[in-house]
């Protein structure tokens, strides 16, 4: 009864996702003892498919447990296609021995469990690894010495320096890392679905840890005796501090021979890691292809699962089981927002510059302003920073969102360009150069580019992050934006906004200079962006007048294939 209700919720979502058919029923094997090397043992669940020609071995390695929703996305839909999949907990999660410690132990750890794998008498000979958010960063970490049973990667949404991603703005990346400790320290007590809606429903919670100073004892009151790590990550500001050598799995990069898959979204928190990690692997040579849609973090296994497991078969059915699906059609493909999914050669696409200057009175034009043209100014107050609204953070409220009343702040600059006349394709990173100055040495700068569409409705398109480094007087100053693939529609309006911060996505800058983890001196700031005299401001677009080459996808959802 239990097999037959299996392969009927099989088949259903299956047809759901607008995959072929399951061809292979499978067995569970629960708790599996897996050994590590100081004696500890590795817990692992085996879903063994009931074929006499399996397709090939999947690796999945993560800290979330080994139930919904990845025993779903990313064991039975492969297992009933053929595949042999081992599901671990890793170090220290759901009834695996020793101690989690984010990241430190998965380059031996994974290489151990290869170890067993070899060891398995259902073992395929080879295998491939597959997995989202820390299950991808297991699978960098076994790159650090790739075994050479290693066929395929696949690597969603997936961070491989982690110093960089939680300092590499100069600001410590508070919502996203505060969130994720509570979330990891708490999941046991409640499963993972559960801790996920203790993130994305008690808001409250977390506001008030990430609006109460100290940041250190803040943090702490809402993890209580969770998640030892985090203060140790306040500590050490500088990316390139020698702390964060252990967190940083660049040479796994270096190493990467077999193929990858790397899938991306916009609007996720690891975008630029993402792309960073394909611009890397194609430098060097290997095969890698890249996708990336309209999604946040948490979309990948709500909104981008279809499109994500049929890539993902396709990627497998070449460079693992050998099948017959037609390869992949191109090395990148990427949604453009407002128009659909279009194949690219590479990533970024060929473009030229339009550029568009800040004026005063908040106008934003073609032509530069004339140079009696007077500054703009805004003050940023610590005690009442600018709020973060949607973008590329870990939570229920990114993504895509309506800024309208972020623009309408006092101590936020809107500047606001015409009507298009003509549809602008952007596909690239838009930079933001401003002449700037501020009376305070100890100072943020966010930027955003929003669409106002023709009924006047505002979104967010791409953001960019800077802390300064502490000084005084004029000069210019670069911000480089997300990553974008987007249509501004003719008729709609660019809009770009300059702050003093985004918080708590970015931990605000208090204005004192004194240490992250124990500060609590609060010093305004006065910020000038000068458009004359002083030097001129302006917004570099890479852009075109029409979609990059290559055909658009005809349906909205698309596919990774």
């Amino acid at each position: 009864m239990r097999m037959w209700a299996r392969r009927t919720g099989d088949r259903i979502f299956s047809r759901l996702l607008g995959l072929d058919r399951p061809i292979a029923g499978y067995t569970v094997h629960r708790r599996i003892r897996v050994p590590m090397r100081d004696g500890i043992d590795l817990l692992a669940d085996h879903y063994a498919p009931t074929t006499a020609e399996p397709a090939g071995t999947l690796l999945v390695r993560g800290p979330y447990g080994r139930g919904f929703p990845f025993s779903t996305a990313f064991t039975r839909l492969y297992a009933a296609r053929g595949y042999h999949v081992v599901l671990q907990s890793v170090r220290g999660t759901f009834g695996s021995g020793g101690v989690f410690e984010p990241m430190l132990n998965e380059p031996a750890d994974g290489a151990d469990t290869v170890v067993w794998l070899r060891k398995q008498p259902w073992f395929t000979g080879s295998f491939a690894t597959i997995g989202l958010s820390y299950l991808g960063f297991t699978q960098w970490a076994l790159l650090r010495d790739p075994p050479p049973e290693l066929a395929a990667a696949i690597i969603t949404v997936e961070l491989h320096d982690f110093g960089a991603s939680s300092w590499g703005t100069g600001s410590f990346a508070l919502n996203d890392f505060l969130s994720w400790s509570d979330l990891v320290s708490r999941q046991e007590d409640r499963g993972i679905l559960r801790a996920l809606g203790r993130i994305t429903g008690s808001r409250r919670r977390l506001a008030r840890a990430a609006n109460a100073l100290p940041m250190g004892r803040a943090g702490r009151e809402l993890l209580g005796t969770g998640a030892p790590w985090y203060e140790s990550w306040l500590e050490h500001p500088d990316h390139d501090d020698p702390f964060w050598q252990p967190y940083r799995f660049t040479d796994c990069l270096d190493r990467a021979q077999v193929p990858v898959l790397l899938v991306g979204g916009w609007q996720d928190l690891f975008l630029e890691q993402t792309i960073e990690q394909y611009t890397h692997l194609r430098k060097q040579g290997t095969e890698v292809a890249l996708t990336i849609g309209p999604w946040t973090h948490a979309q990948i296994v709500t909104k981008a699962l279809s499109t994500l497991t049929r890539g993902s078969l396709d990627w497998l059915d070449t460079h693992l089981s050998g099948g017959t699906r037609a390869p992949r059609r191109s090395p990148v493909r990427v949604f453009l927002t407002g128009h659909g999914w279009v194949d690219l050669a590479h990533w970024p696409p060929p473009a030229v510059q339009r550029v568009l200057y800040l004026r005063p009175a908040g106008a934003l034009a073609d032509t530069p302003p004339p140079p009696t043209a007077p500054p703009s100014e805004f003050r940023y107050d610590p005690a009442h920073p600018t709020p973060t609204i949607g973008g590329r953070l870990l939570s229920a409220e990114g993504g895509y969102r309506d800024d309208a009343r972020l623009g309408k702040r006092d101590d936020v600059l809107s500047f606001t360009g015409d009507p298009l006349t003509a549809d602008l394709y952007v596909l690239g990173n838009p930079v933001v150069e401003l002449t700037h100055r501020s009376d305070n040495p100890h100072v943020d700068l966010f930027v955003r580019i929003s669409e106002i569409d023709a009924r006047g409705r505002s979104r967010n398109v791409s953001d960019g992050f800077r802390r300064l480094p502490p000084q005084r007087g004029s000069g210019t100053v670069t911000v480089e934006l997300d990553a974008i693939a987007h249509r501004f529609r003719a008729g709609s309006r660019i809009r770009l906004l300059v702050a003093g911060g985004s918080h708590p996505r970015f931990a605000r800058n208090l204005g004192a200079g004194e240490p992250p983890v124990t500060a609590q001196r609060i010093v305004p700031a006065t910020h000038t962006v000068h458009h004359g005299s002083g030097g001129t401001s302006r917004l570099v677009l890479p852009a075109s007048s029409s979609p990059p080459s290559g055909d658009a996808a005809a349906d909205p959802g698309g596919s990774l294939g």
